[in-house]
């Protein structure tokens, strides 16, 4: 009969394994869980600094525009370069319009109402939802009106890399997008209106512009084409380690209505206060 040696050492090892917790990895957050997160970490933002990439649908065809952004959120203070044309607003001052240098003709600063027609021409946002609150209330309004029904139309289908940051692949999709029939209440425009119903005023502008002309062209008892939701489809990647978006778009019964790539993306840096003035030594105003 054979015997087997006796070694003491692999014994030892071999306890010693069984007594060694198992490795353990943490399942991947749920698609609610990436977006609280994401929530979360926008109402945390204090300042930012990116280059911001848009396209925006303008009159049936995509507009691109760059730029280059500083923003302090308390009190709000916003200075946008545009490859020549600037623009800075500081609340509570200038009379809450926006200083803007526009790089050529007439040759000389302007104020402008942000919310006027000039500085909302070829453009679907205002300044003043410049960042990440304004999207984020956007995800936040989707969420609760979804409530319970949040998986059938929410989904995370993994990750992916995006300009070398690991991203959550998110989607939202509304099969039952389609636009109702709104009665304009008094004192109310497309921009009231559209915040109500947390879509795009300039969404409102283009479905009825066989009727509307401007933002403010509505009158009591109009009746206006308004989207159930802000768009058939939103395509989201959020940054893995911190769950800020990177890349946000949007799609409409027409195709992609929107999109926004955040690139050299700052969180919370020191900005120095002369950098919210027209004086700063960069600037041209």
């Amino acid at each position: 009969m054979m015997r087997l040696k006796f070694r003491p050492m692999l014994f030892l090892l071999l306890i010693v394994n069984c007594l060694l917790p198992t490795a353990y990895s943490p399942p991947p957050p749920s698609c609610k869980e990436i977006l609280k997160n994401t929530l979360d970490a926008v109402d945390k933002i204090q300042t930012l600094k990116f280059h911001l990439k848009c396209n925006e649908r303008i009159n049936g065809k995509l507009l691109s525009t760059q730029s280059q952004v500083k923003l302090n959120r308390s009190p709000r203070k916003i200075y946008i370069y545009l490859k020549g044309p600037e623009l800075l607003w500081i609340e509570g001052k200038n009379n809450g319009n926006c200083l803007v240098n526009p790089a050529g003709f007439p040759y000389m600063n302007l104020s402008l109402d942000p919310m006027g027609t000039l500085m909302r021409e070829k453009q679907h946002h205002t300044i003043h939802q410049m960042g990440f609150e304004y999207f984020g209330d956007i995800i936040k309004s989707s969420m609760d009106l979804l409530d319970k029904d949040f998986d059938t139309y929410f989904k995370c289908s993994g990750t992916l890399t995006w300009n070398t940051r690991e991203c959550y692949f998110v989607t939202a999709e509304y099969p039952d997008f389609k636009y109702t029939d709104y009665t304009v209440l008094k004192s109310e425009n497309l921009t009231t209106i559209a915040h109500k119903f947390k879509v795009s005023d300039y969404m409102l502008l283009e479905v009825n512009s066989d009727k509307v002309k401007n933002f403010h062209d509505v009158k009591v008892n109009q009746v206006i084409k308004v989207p159930n939701v802000y768009g058939s489809k939103m395509i989201l990647y959020i940054d893995k380690e911190n769950f800020i978006p990177r890349v946000i778009k949007v799609y409409d019964d027409k195709g992609v209505f929107e999109s926004y790539e955040y690139h050299d993306l700052q969180l919370n840096p020191k900005i120095a206060d002369e950098e919210f003035t027209k004086d700063y030594k960069e600037y041209r105003f």
